[in-house]
C-alpha cells in the first residue's frame, strides 16, 4: 500500500468497511471540508473534491475479469440486467483518427448486475470491450495494425473482495457456452478520475470526453509521452452511471494512465468519499450481497437495468416493481451530527437503525460509514418529511440528516402522491 494520505489506521477502517473511523480519520475528513451548504457537484456541499480537482485514484477494491470466447454477449445476455449486445452493435462512439494506441471507435462501458434468482443484488460490475489491434494503425502509421493479437471478448471490473465468488458463479452458470472466464487483476487495475471539473463540467471537451483522452485525441506533450510508453491503447472512459462521477478505464497495472499529473493521484479513499457524498454505492459490501433489492439502491438511476432486453435471471421481481412504480425504500446519503451541530465523528457503525424521534419508529438503516458521512436504505415519506426528528437507535446524541441527492429524478420519493392522483 503505498503512504496513505489519511493514514493507516483509515486504510484498515475503509477496507473493511464494518467500522467507525478513529480520530486520525476524523481529522483527515475534516480537513477535506465535507460539510457546508448545498453546493452545485456534491449533495453534501461545496466540498474540496468538488471544487479543489480533479483526482486519480488506483481503486484497490477492485479486481479485472476477462471473458473470452464466442458465446460470451450471448452467455452474459442471460445473466446481466443491462443489455450486453450493444456491444455487437454497430453504434459505435467516433473517436479521433486512428493511431497505433487508438481505433477509430469504441464501445462505451456498460456498469450492470447480476441477480439471484429471487431478483436480489448479487455483484455489481463495469463491462469494457478492448479494441483489437486489427482496429489501429500499425507502428508505421501505414496500415491497420496486426490482427494477431490476442484481445479478450470482454473485460470486467468488480469487487475485488467477491471476485472469487463471481468466478465460481460463472463457471456454474457457463454449461456448454464457448466461454472462458479467468482473474488477470494482476495485470490490469481500475482507476478513477474525479471531482473537480470533471463534476461541474463533466461534458466539459477539454478535460471530459467520452473517447479517449491522450492516446491520440490530444496532443500535449503529456498526453503524447502517456500514450508513446504504452502500446495497449488503454483509454478513460465517461463513468456509465454519472456524468458527475467523472472518469473511470483500465490500465496495465504497472503503468500510470494518461493525465495523472502532480498532485492529482490519491488514495481510494477519497473516491469511497466523493461516492457517498453523491449518494453511490459500489461493490457487495455497500450492495448487500443476496440482500440488496436492485431499485431500492437505485440502480436504474445508475443505468444499470435495461427495461427493454429480453430474460434474465431475477428480471420478474425487477419488472414487476418497476411497472407498478412505487418504491418506498431508496440509499441515501446522510451525515451524522452531534446535539451541538457538529459532526459526529465516530458514533455510528455499519447495521445501525435510523429512528424518528416524533413516532419512536425506525425508518432506515445504516450501510456503509466514513467518519461523519454514510449510505443508509431510508423509507422515503419519514426521511423527506421536513418534520422529521431522525437518530441513531440507543444513541440519541446522535442525530442523521438525510439528503436527497442531486442527481435523482424528480418523481423519485413521490410515487405515492402521483400514484393517489391518478387513481382520482
Amino acid at each position: 500500500m503505498q503512504p496513505a494520505r489519511f493514514g493507516s489506521h483509515l486504510a484498515a477502517c475503509i477496507l473493511s468497511r464494518a467500522r467507525s473511523v478513529g480520530s486520525v480519520v476524523a481529522q483527515r475528513v475534516q480537513a477535506l471540508g465535507v460539510h457546508g451548504s448545498a453546493g452545485e457537484s456534491s449533495t453534501s456541499g461545496p466540498t474540496d473534491l468538488a471544487t479543489k480537482g480533479p483526482y486519480v485514484a488506483r481503486l484497490k477494491s477492485r479486481g479485472v475479469i476477462r471473458f473470452d470466447g464466442p458465446d460470451v454477449v450471448h452467455y452474459l445476455q442471460g445473466l446481466l440486467t443491462n443489455d450486453v449486445t450493444k456491444f455487437e452493435s454497430k453504434t459505435q462512439q467516433e473517436s479521433a483518427a486512428p493511431s497505433p494506441n487508438t481505433s477509430a471507435a469504441f464501445y462505451p462501458p456498460v456498469y450492470s448486475a447480476v441477480l439471484s434468482p429471487q431478483g436480489r443484488v448479487l455483484f455489481d460490475l463495469f463491462l469494457y470491450k478492448p479494441s483489437a489491434p486489427i482496429e489501429k494503425l500499425n507502428r508505421s502509421g501505414s496500415g491497420p495494425g496486426d490482427g494477431n493479437g490476442n484481445t479478450p471478448a470482454l473485460l470486467a471490473d468488480v469487487d475485488a473482495a467477491a471476485l472469487d465468488d463471481l468466478l465460481a458463479f460463472l463457471k456454474k452458470h457457463r454449461l456448454r457456452a464457448k466461454v472462458d472466464v479467468q482473474d488477470i487483476s494482476q495485470d490490469l487495475a481500475t482507476w478513477q478520475h474525479f471531482g473537480g471539473n470533471l463534476a461541474e463540467n463533466p461534458e466539459e471537451p477539454s478535460k471530459v470526453e467520452s473517447g479517449p483522452i491522450g492516446w491520440g485525441g490530444r496532443t500535449e506533450e503529456a498526453a503524447q509521452s502517456s500514450a508513446e510508453a504504452n502500446s495497449g491503447g488503454w483509454r478513460w472512459f465517461k463513468d456509465p452511471r454519472l456524468g458527475t462521477l467523472g472518469m473511470r478505464g483500465l490500465f496495465p497495472s504497472n503503468t500510470l494512465p494518461p493525465l495523472v499529473e502532480a498532485g492529482e493521484e490519491v488514495d481510494d479513499e477519497y473516491y469511497l468519499l466523493w461516492r457517498l457524498e453523491q449518494g453511490i454505492p459500489e461493490g457487495s459490501i455497500e450492495i448487500p450481497k443476496g440482500e440488496a433489492i436492485p431499485l431500492e439502491y437505485n440502480l436504474a438511476g445508475l443505468s444499470a437495468i435495461s427495461f427493454e432486453k429480453g430474460c434474465y435471471v431475477g428480471q420478474e421481481l425487477v419488472a414487476r416493481t418497476h411497472h407498478r412504480g412505487v418504491i418506498r425504500k431508496r440509499l441515501m446519503p446522510v451525515n451524522f451530527l452531534q446535539d451541538n451541530g457538529e459532526e459526529a465523528q465516530q458514533a455510528v457503525t455499519p447495521g445501525a437503525e435510523v429512528v424518528d424521534r416524533s413516532t419512536g419508529k425506525k425508518v432506515g438503516k445504516v450501510t456503509t460509514v466514513l467518519g461523519p458521512r454514510g449510505l443508509a436504505l431510508m423509507r422515503l415519506e419519514p426521511a423527506l418529511k421536513q418534520s422529521a426528528q431522525l437518530h441513531i437507535e440507543n444513541n440519541d446524541g446522535v442525530s442523521v440528516k438525510v439528503m436527497r441527492p442531486k442527481w435523482w429524478p424528480g418523481e423519485w420519493g413521490h410515487e405515492d402522491e402521483q400514484q393517489a392522483a391518478s387513481s382520482v
